[in-house]
């Protein structure tokens, strides 16, 4: 007996729930050899705008975590996706058109990016951080702390490896983010989220929108609650532009990559979303 297929209609993961854009408007994702695959969300200004207030909700919480914790709570993102490995490469597949070999290699990397980020959670500031010398009975110390509310533009032109490369730095030190998929190769991004939701993540700390970066960007980077700008994938983009709508509100600003290292791991990438707050403290004189 033939069946009819019941093709999937994926929603914007905003707060931790999934929402239909506002816009009420969707576009096909489509195979690597032009077959429906799936319908995605277009997400629109109001939805970045939502997505922003979810992510300065969750900050509190988040940054205020201890970076222990944090570690764990990425750590168990990574034991996720190994769950659903075979999930993540037959979308891979599908999407790029790549041997089940090659999809394999790019989820077993981002799985390991993961671990790898999550591993400096509870060690980064004991590198990034100090004991300052300085004349008198003080103590002077540096320690890092989260700039607040990321936006990042993911890498465009691959699936899950791209997207996890941008994420998961920006999530090491208690910053929350809202971040635009591929547009393309989108599916990977909205399946991860579903891994984010079943997790230990707080909603509101990754916020993800599904839909036309030229559109969606603009927004995020002259959106005054929005603390840094990622341009990591927006190298198709009038990214000059979201440059200087950025520095309107003294965003920082990473500028956009190319190739298969785009948003390789580096502890510098870590460290471009941090603040560095120095404390001073008298010594007792007993």
């Amino acid at each position: 007996m033939s069946r009819l297929t019941v093709p999937k209609t994926y929603k914007l993961y905003i707060g931790g729930k999934f929402p239909r854009s506002e816009s009420g408007r969707t576009y096909e994702v489509v195979s690597a050899k032009g077959a429906f695959l799936a319908n995605a969300a277009k997400g629109s200004r109001k939805d970045a705008r939502d997505a922003v207030v979810a992510a300065r909700s969750a900050l509190a919480g988040w940054s205020g975590a201890t970076a222990y914790n944090r570690g764990q709570v990425l750590y168990r993102i990574a034991e996720l996706l190994e769950g659903r490995r075979a999930q993540f490469v037959d979308e891979i597949v599908q999407a790029e058109g790549v041997s089940a070999a090659v999809a394999g290699s790019q989820v077993d990397e981002a799985i390991d990016r993961w671990v790898w980020y999550a591993g400096w959670a509870d060690k980064f500031a004991q590198v990034a951080g100090n004991a300052n010398p300085v004349a008198g009975p003080y103590f002077n110390i540096s320690v890092p702390e989260p700039t607040g509310v990321v936006a990042i533009v993911a890498p465009q032109d691959t699936s899950l490896l791209g997207f996890v490369s941008a994420v998961a730095p920006a999530l090491v030190t208690g910053n929350t983010v809202v971040v635009v998929a591929s547009e393309r190769f989108p599916l990977s991004a909205i399946s991860l989220s579903e891994v984010l939701a079943t997790s230990d993540v707080p909603g509101g700390v990754v916020n993800i929108l599904t839909g036309s970066p030229a559109e969606i960007a603009p927004w995020l980077a002259s959106h005054a609650d929005v603390n840094a700008l990622d341009l990591v994938g927006a190298g198709d983009l009038e990214w000059v532009d979201l440059q200087i709508a950025a520095a309107d509100t003294l965003k920082r600003v990473l500028q956009p990559e190319n190739g298969p290292d785009a948003a390789a791991p580096s502890v510098d990438r870590i460290a471009f979303f941090t603040e560095t707050k120095t404390v001073w403290h008298t010594k007792s004189l007993i």
